[in-house]
């Protein structure tokens, strides 16, 4: 099979992963808050009320709102969590949804195994650092380059070339700055995992965090 097979495949897998999960985001009731005028803020609020969230010094509008467009518009959970559904919280068994608290956007999910000549294509975990800077300390301006171009800082996969191959960059391409800075907020309030999978150096374990 070669690379562009390799990555049509790719790509029609993370489309009905995030077409499928953002359908199912979408079914959970929401809970009240009172946060200015926007619906958005307050689902997203209540669509991740397991989560303890570190809002110190956060804007709570762009905290909300970019836990409204990561959990109930793209289906960041379904690609970045492993398993994305704790036992008994799986929708897609009729099961009221829940978060999987601890391993929520920390990555791990192998979407392509291992063959000669192509490493396996594993996401990435999305949990802030020590440095309280999500994906494991990444800027705002590093974290729209990717969302905007899809070019892989850390060159894990050169055989597939400088773009994210899984990751569905052109879908969030678009956005405008101000919901990306939403989205970067909101990965910067939650938990902390230990782990760099699929980077070509991970740190050893107990040094993400801490």
């Amino acid at each position: 099979m070669n690379t562009r097979h390799r990555r049509l495949i790719v790509t029609g897998i993370v489309y009905a992963a995030f077409v499928g999960g953002s359908l199912a985001l979408n079914v959970l009731p929401g809970r009240a808050y009172d946060d200015g005028n926007d619906p958005r803020v307050a689902r997203g609020f209540a669509l991740v009320s397991g989560l303890k969230l570190n809002l110190k010094g956060k804007d709570r509008e762009l905290v909300g709102l970019g836990a409204y467009l990561v959990n109930g518009v793209g289906g960041c959970n379904d690609c970045h969590t492993n398993p994305p559904y704790p036992t008994g919280g799986d929708p897609t068994l009729g099961q009221p949804k829940k978060i999987n608290v601890p391993a929520y956007l920390a990555g791990g999910m192998e979407f392509i195994p291992a063959s000669p000549g192509f490493h396996a294509i594993v996401s990435r975990n999305l949990t802030p650092d020590k440095s309280g800077k999500p994906e494991g300390g990444a800027s705002f301006e590093e974290f729209r380059n990717i969302m905007r171009t899809g070019v892989d800082p850390d060159h894990a996969h050169p055989e597939y070339g400088p773009f994210l191959v899984v990751m569905p960059w052109p879908v969030y391409q678009g956005m405008i700055d101000h919901d990306l800075r939403a989205i970067y907020e909101f990965l910067s309030t939650i938990p902390c995992i230990e782990g760099d999978p699929d980077l070509p150096n991970p740190r050893p374990i107990g040094t993400r965090c801490h």
